[in-house]
């Protein structure tokens, strides 16, 4: 047996942190450990409230109608399913694969995005597989950002962007998309905008990143012209790069088609692009996301990932590998999930307007997406009795929803700056990919609600 006291007399007053190899604390007795004063790292200050922790386990109770999280209760494409389920009899790909992403994967993905973008792709240069969107995303800014850079965040945003650019040392910049509401009827998500101003100004010599997620979420826009005016403002400063997270490009309506922002000249260098397994196949189990970019970009991607995940589940590699080239081979066939999965998005989004309308709302149309949001407080619900006072009136009103009408929700506040919370507080989120029987669920909710008969 060693002693440790040599080892802990080396550690000097600074030393804050040890790495042990070992189920025990050095023998050290059980008073000892309990003594440890333990305090988090500074980059992670103020970073511990999570929208989705509080509110997820607000909407577990069986009693509840979940319309809060982005979760499909509709069933994944068959073909996806059971590729996964022969694939975990193969011995070999129960096993590590290639860190960086599945050989068959990042071939099909090649393939795949080839068809959009002007250039061929290098599967195993320009491709980079990781734990979901998420892990795409903290690649990137761990990759490509410095403490001090400026980060363009286009509000509402998605919550996870600002605690990583604040994690990475970067400063969030904050730019909202400005409304103008229509002459009654329901508004369009297209009503919804950056001003050239609010873009170009921020674009100086000092470098800076910029996030966008298309379509935008909560919204749903298709930002044709917003890419386009952020285009133009690259166009003049270069030392600009950009994150596309594009994971819900497959589900624009009305057959419209998605603006991507990596087929402008010269767009190709300095963007990375962001897909997940999730959006893409209604597998958001799976967590497994993608970046598609030059390899001068994801080469610092692949060094983040090789000293913190490593690599992903081999199976779920490879069985979205096969799925991927199922859809791949038949991409102008009306069966493809790239196609077939819009429509019914169509369906139920039109039937969650009906249905918000009916409570005498007027929710945002969006173009694209499975999210759909509105002003709640044109309901005039009493919220006299929530506990927290300081909290937005969302947050208030999706928790006296859910309590009291066993209906759930994801306030929109929670995807905006602190300075622009009151811009957004009066509008709620609510998920629509969600089967028949869930929405049924819904209406019946909401015709109890208005008093309305079955």
């Amino acid at each position: 047996m060693f002693s440790a006291q040599w080892r802990l007399c080396s550690l000097n007053s600074t030393a804050k942190f040890l790495t042990i190899n070992s189920s025990k604390i050095l023998g050290l007795p059980t008073s000892a450990k309990m003594s440890l004063k333990i305090t988090n790292a500074k980059r992670i200050e103020g970073l511990d409230s999570n929208v989705w922790i509080e509110f997820t386990k607000l909407a577990a109770d069986p009693s509840v109608v979940n319309l809060g999280q982005g979760l499909p209760d509709i069933s994944p494409p068959i073909y996806v399913k059971e590729k996964l389920s022969k694939i975990a009899a193969i011995d070999s790909l129960n096993q590590y694969t290639r860190g960086f992403g599945h050989p068959s994967l990042v071939k099909a993905l090649a393939c795949l995005y080839e068809k959009f973008y002007q250039n061929q792709i290098n599967p195993n240069k320009e491709i980079l597989v990781t734990v979901g969107a998420y892990g795409s995303l903290f690649n990137a800014i761990q990759g490509l950002i410095d403490e001090g850079d400026e980060v363009i965040i286009i509000m509402p945003f998605y919550d996870c962007y600002e605690p990583m650019v604040r994690m990475a040392g970067a400063t969030p910049v904050f730019i909202p998309l400005r409304s103008k509401k229509s002459l009654g009827g329901a508004w369009n998500s297209n009503e919804h905008t950056l001003r050239t101003r609010d873009v170009s100004w921020r674009m100086d010599s000092q470098r800076t990143f910029i996030i966008l997620l298309k379509p935008h979420m909560p919204i749903k826009k298709r930002y044709i012209n917003t890419l386009i005016l952020i285009y133009k403002s690259f166009s003049i400063q270069k030392n600009i790069y950009c994150t596309s997270t594009e994971q819900h490009s497959w589900k624009i309506h009305k057959s419209r088609k998605a603006m991507r922002i990596t087929t402008f000249p010269g767009m190709w260098e300095r963007t990375i692009t962001i897909g997940s397994a999730g959006k893409t196949f209604s597998v958001t189990g799976w967590k497994l996301g993608w970046s598609v970019g030059p390899h001068h970009l994801i080469k610092h991607l692949q060094t983040v990932q090789q000293n913190t995940i490593y690599t992903c589940a081999t199976p779920l590699q490879e069985a979205l590998a096969q799925a991927l080239w199922i859809d791949i081979k038949r991409m102008d066939d009306p069966e493809c999930y790239f196609n077939s999965l819009p429509k019914e998005l169509e369906v139920k989004r039109d039937r969650m307007i009906h249905l918000l309308e009916n409570l005498g709302l007027k929710p945002i149309v969006p173009d694209g997406g499975y999210f759909i949001i509105a002003d709640v407080s044109l309901l005039d619900a009493d919220l006299s009795g929530m506990k927290d006072s300081n909290e937005p009136y969302d947050y208030k009103f999706v928790k006296w929803m859910t309590k009291n009408k066993k209906l759930s929700a994801i306030p929109v506040s929670a995807f905006c700056n602190t300075e622009t919370k009151l811009q957004f507080e009066k509008f709620v989120r609510f998920c629509f990919i969600k089967k028949d029987s869930t929405l049924d669920a819904a209406e019946e909710i909401i015709k109890a609600w208005t008093g309305q008969k079955s």
